[in-house]
Formats: structure tokens, C-alpha cells, sequence
């Protein structure tokens, strides 16, 4: 099993990624556009959600503002885009997910991530993914729950490249480390934001506000 310190410490660029555990969920976003860079995560009553460090320098909200993270009764929602919304509002994780796809930015066409954590500690991890055909693949990864010290990985991307090479395979199992080590791996220059919730402590760091 790799540790998920060293997973990210090896590969620049995963993008936006998700690990899942019992009682313990990461959520981190990344940028190479200045567009994509000028965020931050805030709190909300139900999650938290992006917003622009330098509202004046936007130059498209459409897919770098949105709520990664909400409560849905007793658990909680995890994803890449607005598809958060989509899942809460239809109070099913795999409904709402069957009406969405991946995100329109050609000619990377980057996956739609997303994860649901129960109260009983099984959880869901989700892929939307492009297919050459336009078609979406949408596959989902359920588990009963995972042993202390362990998580699932799923990200955006696997690596960096122009087109962006989409994640592939099933979740990865990782040893977790703590909030502030996940931080540390992530690179200097691409990492923007992450929320971390630890057995229901959450901690947010943000690159534009010193963290």
C-alpha cells in the first residue's frame, strides 16, 4: 500500500482529488491558469465553497466556483464541480449523478469526481469520464468502510500533460497521513485549497492566505 503522502509527492499535477476514509475525508484543488489559481475555500452553514481570492481578475466562474462539499441528511457530499448540488437536490448520489457528465472543457474534457461518505462509515467514489465517441462513462466504486489509517484516492488527472491524461482505474488504497503532511506533499507551485475533516474536525488551507 502507498502512503498517500508519497503518492502525491511524486506527480506535480493530479489536479482536483478525493480521499475517503473511516471518519476522514480530504478534498484538494489545483491550478495552472492564473483563472484557476485565484481561489480559496471558505466555510458555508452546510460545507464549504470556492471563491475568488481577487474577484476583479475572474475570467470564468463556470467551472472554478462551486460547493465541493455539503451535508445530505447524516452524510456528506464530496465533488470536483456543481455536481454537489445536483446530488443534493435529488437526494441520491447515483441519481444525480446519472444526469451529469464530464466537465466541457476540450480537449481535456476533465473527469467529474465525486464521493459520499454514510454515517455508518461505507462510502461511494464516482469517475465521469469522456469516451472518444463524446459518450460518458460513468463508473462508481462502493465500499462497506475501511480500516483505521486507510483511504481511497481518486483525482482528476493522473499526471501533468497537454491534454490533461484522465484518471484511470479503480480507487487507489493509500495509508493517510495528517491534514498538514497531505498539504506539505502537495506541489508548491500547483496546489491552490484543501478542506480536511478528521473524524469531524475540519481544517482548511488555503495558499492565498498563507497556509
Amino acid at each position: 500500500m502507498r502512503k498517500l503522502t508519497d503518492l502525491l509527492a511524486s506527480n506535480p499535477y493530479p489536479g482536483r482529488g478525493i480521499v475517503v476514509g473511516r471518519d476522514c475525508v480530504y478534498y484538494w484543488i489545483m491550478g495552472r491558469s492564473a483563472n484557476s489559481r485565484n481561489r480559496i475555500f471558505s466555510a458555508t452553514d452546510d460545507g464549504i465553497r470556492t471563491e475568488a481570492y481577487r474577484p476583479e481578475l475572474v475570467e470564468d466562474p463556470s467551472l472554478i466556483i462551486y460547493h465541493p462539499v455539503r451535508t445530505m441528511g447524516d452524510a456528506l457530499v464530496i465533488t470536483n464541480g456543481d455536481q454537489t448540488d445536483t446530488i443534493v437536490e435529488k437526494g441520491c448520489f447515483r441519481c444525480g449523478l446519472m444526469t451529469r457528465a464530464y466537465e466541457p472543457d476540450a480537449p481535456n474534457f476533465t473527469p467529474r469526481i465525486s464521493a459520499i461518505l454514510n454515517a455508518d462509515g461505507s462510502f461511494e467514489l464516482s469517475i465521469l469520464k469522456h469516451q472518444e465517441n463524446g459518450r460518458c462513462l460513468r463508473e462508481f466504486f462502493a465500499y462497506e468502510g475501511a480500516d483505521e489509517g486507510v483511504g481511497y484516492f481518486i483525482s482528476t488527472y493522473e499526471g501533468d500533460g497537454n491534454p490533461l491524461p484522465s484518471f484511470s482505474g479503480e480507487p487507489i488504497e493509500v495509508e493517510l497521513a495528517a491534514p498538514e503532511a497531505v498539504w506539505a506533499a502537495l506541489d508548491d507551485d500547483n496546489k491552490v485549497s484543501m478542506y480536511a475533516n478528521v473524524h469531524g474536525a475540519v481544517t482548511l488551507f488555503n495558499k492565498h492566505l498563507g497556509d
